[in-house]
């Protein structure tokens, strides 16, 4: 049996140092009265806790929603707690990226649009990527991720990526990491298995395993990336000098994101697959053996050094309370 709205109550967890405490309260205050909820539960993160044991102390008061104000780490370690729970997560966006709201459609900075849907939206469920890592040491861990995990450039710009500026210049500060990743030239020599095909070896630059397909600035990774499919998207970037980034670029920003956008520049873009430099895959598996230990990042967090990895997609794992249309 349905309980009354009257009784229902909702959870917020907040990032205290993304987010403008007054101002979300007013803006929470305003939605809970209006939708006749009861008062809502307050859970901060710290450094210690990025918001998982505040999600499982939020489901153990059995909330209806769970209101995650954060950036994409703050989402990613939420949704871990929540996955496979039925409790719904509503994206109060508040950090540099946002990934997974721009994937959802989620407005970026409307607090009072955001916190609207958390009271009045409607539910969604998307798919969970589980990776098991395997560290230096030999030992495991496993971990959930709803956006991106990577290898290479892409996670060694994200550790070396420096706090004070990105607190300072957002985005902008992951110029100045790209430049000190880019020294390191050296190829990645990896072993491969892509569900249950035989093991193959490669040598990429760079893989992405992908739960969406948008990047900030409206930058399409992924094209063919959808939060409900129960696949992984997966790129390896393989280029040779200079000229191998020109062609990766090209794709990316002019195939994916121009010629995508028409039925006849799709047709068009269709024709030229997978370059060398850039190569797609799909499936629900992927497990990964290195040579070395390498750089590996969750959903823009870095997650420190790994000799390999499981991953398996959990599919419609996650409720995620969208914009009523």
């Amino acid at each position: 049996m349905t309980e009354p709205a009257s009784i229902r109550r909702a959870a917020v967890v907040y990032n205290p140092i993304k987010v403008d405490l007054v101002k979300l309260r007013r803006a929470v205050a305003a939605s809970q009265k209006a939708a006749g909820w009861a008062d809502t539960l307050w859970l901060s993160t710290s450094v210690d806790d990025m918001g998982a044991g505040q999600a499982r102390a939020a489901m153990g008061k059995q909330v209806d929603v769970v209101l995650t104000v954060g950036g994409d780490g703050t989402v990613r370690a939420v949704a871990e707690a929540l996955r496979g729970s039925g409790v719904p997560m509503a994206l109060l966006p508040a950090g540099t990226g946002n990934i997974l709201a721009r994937n959802l459609d989620i407005p970026v900075g409307q607090l009072a649009a955001s916190v609207h849907t958390a009271f009045a939206g409607v539910d969604r469920a998307i798919d969970v990527g589980v990776i098991e890592l395997e560290r230096a040491d030999h030992s495991r861990e496993t971990h959930s991720f709803v956006v991106m995990a990577g290898l290479g450039l892409d996670a060694k710009m994200i550790a070396n990526t420096r706090p004070e500026l990105k607190r300072r210049v957002g985005w902008l500060a992951y110029v100045d990491a790209i430049a000190r990743s880019m020294r390191d030239s050296e190829k990645i020599r990896m072993r491969y298995r892509l569900g249950h095909e035989p093991e193959k070896t490669m040598n990429v630059h760079t893989i992405l395993i992908g739960n969406v397909g948008l990047l900030p600035g409206n930058v399409l990774l992924l094209p063919d990336a959808e939060l409900d499919d129960g696949l992984f998207d997966i790129v390896t970037l393989r280029p040779e000098g200079l000229g191998g980034w020109v062609q990766i670029w090209v794709r990316i920003v002019w195939e994916n994101g121009v010629l995508r956008r028409s039925s006849v520049g799709r047709r068009l873009a269709g024709l030229n697959r997978d370059v060398r430099t850039l190569r797609y895959f799909r499936g629900r598996r992927l497990s990964v053996r290195l040579d070395r230990p390498e750089d590996f990042e969750l959903d823009g967090d870095d997650f420190g050094l790994v000799l390999g990895f499981d991953a398996h997609v959990d599919p419609a794992a996650l409720i995620v309370r969208v914009p009523a249309l």
